[in-house]
């Protein structure tokens, strides 16, 4: 059975609720531990880059359900006269492949999944702005069945939200990156480059580096630059959402389903991220599990992290100044795509792995499964011939194959990842 449950009052574990970016990356999602995920098409919902048309996303649909999971497609563009009229055809397609959910954030759209698709669940994306129970109400009475709530929201909000509204699904975003604009409807990308982030063409303006400068209205030809050095200032780039150590207060506030965000990050991101968060939930957010997990996500690609809004001050900030790269000392090199178990008393088994960086014997490496993380060290690295080389490289469709001992639990998914060493090291 699913580890969310539907009722309230109880002490019941969230629901994980995991991106996914293509067929592939849902089934990580749901092999990591994610009990839904969410996903959509590129005409009508806030991804364009999505990996899905309607025949994966149907296989997708049909995948999670025979486990028992979920998948809500996001509908939430704001949609302009010309969405508004292709949009029927594509909810009479999505109807005959029975998402759980649909997540949306424009009126009319609401009003014509409810004509269109009457017995789909009804999501209000995170793009509505929900802040209060007011408006918590008001779509509760247009037929929602949960709630996305802002980013912006505390955790008295939530709180307060759930006495007004105790039948309301709220769903809270746990992690990821953040807009600098308010729940994400931005329009700076719309501005300069004529993509709009809310049809799903973000350029991401936020993460650019500008070059801020005074200027004193009596002399306005006179601009002092006010960077902190020639490099200028990434005075809009957000930190990155990590929420973990406010997970037992989040779900004592009410909230029925933990967001990650990432529907356009790699496979290893979402392994990693997806399975931090289950074990928190599942060990009942011992402290051990949380440090463990914080640990994990220090691992994958992030510009610092932040609480947010969540806690009403952050002292460490919520922007990240000095660059908008994302970075990490661990790098994901390779996935398993096969393993080939040896006789019953052998000692060790063979896996087959695609490469997506660089990988040498000289490499410090850790497998990383659904369940276990294995240090490793390369013994011989041959490929598909069997012929041993000195180095493997990504960008190519060339599979690899390793020797690891028999007694390690390794399956398909399962993800090999290499410590970047600097020379301080």
């Amino acid at each position: 059975m699913s580890r969310a449950s539907k009722k309230f009052g109880r002490r019941v574990k969230p629901e994980l609720l995991a991106p996914a970016g293509n067929l592939e990356k849902l089934k990580y999602a749901l092999a990591y531990g994610a009990d839904a995920v969410y996903c959509g098409l590129p005409d009508f919902s806030l991804r364009a880059q999505t990996g899905f048309d309607f025949s994966s996303l149907a296989a997708g649909i049909k995948f999670a359900q025979q486990r028992e999971k979920k998948v809500y497609v996001t509908v939430n563009i704001f949609a302009h006269n010309r969405q508004i009229e292709a949009l029927p055809a594509h909810l009479k397609r999505l109807k005959k492949i029975a998402p759980d959910a649909v997540i949306v954030s424009d009126p009319g759209v609401l009003s014509l999944v409810k004509k269109i698709m009457p017995r789909v669940k009804i999501y209000l994306s995170t793009q509505a702005n929900t802040l209060n129970y007011e408006a918590v109400k008001f779509w509760q009475q247009q037929g929602v069945a949960r709630i996305i709530l802002g980013r912006e929201i505390s955790l008295a909000d939530i709180k307060h939200i759930r006495r007004q509204a105790p039948k309301m699904e709220l769903e809270v975003f746990v992690h990821g990156a953040m807009c600098l604009s308010y729940s994400g409807r931005c329009y700076l990308s719309a501005w300069f480059n004529s993509r709009s982030a809310n049809l799903g063409a973000c350029t991401q303006p936020c993460r650019w580096q500008y070059r801020v400068y005074l200027e004193e209205p009596l002399r306005p030809a006179q601009r002092l630059p006010i960077e902190a050095d020639s490099h200028g200032t990434y005075i809009m780039n957000s930190k990155d959402l990590r929420l973990i150590e406010c997970l037992a207060d989040l779900q004592r506030a009410g909230v029925t389903s933990f967001k990650i965000e990432g529907r356009t990050k790699s496979a290893y991101y979402l392994a990693i991220a997806v399975k931090a968060y289950r074990r928190a939930i599942d060990s009942g957010y011992d402290p051990k599990v949380i440090r463990q997990a914080k640990a994990e996500l220090e691992k994958i690609d992030n510009r610092g992290y932040t609480t947010g809004f969540l806690l009403g001050t952050e002292e460490s900030g919520r922007q990240e100044f000095d660059t908008a790269k994302v970075a990490s000392n661990w790098q994901f090199v390779g996935e398993v795509v096969r393993v080939n178990k040896q006789e019953k008393n052998s000692k060790k088994q063979f896996i087959y792995i695609k490469v997506h960086n660089v990988l040498t014997p000289d490499d410090q490496l850790e497998l990383v499964t659904p369940e276990n993380c294995y240090k490793m060290k390369i013994l011989e690295l041959r490929d598909e011939n069997l012929k041993i080389v000195k180095a493997a490289h990504g960008g190519t469709t060339e599979i690899f194959r390793l020797e690891v001992p028999a007694g390690w639990l390794v399956g398909e998914r399962s993800i090999i990842r290499k410590k970047i060493v600097t020379s301080n090291e």
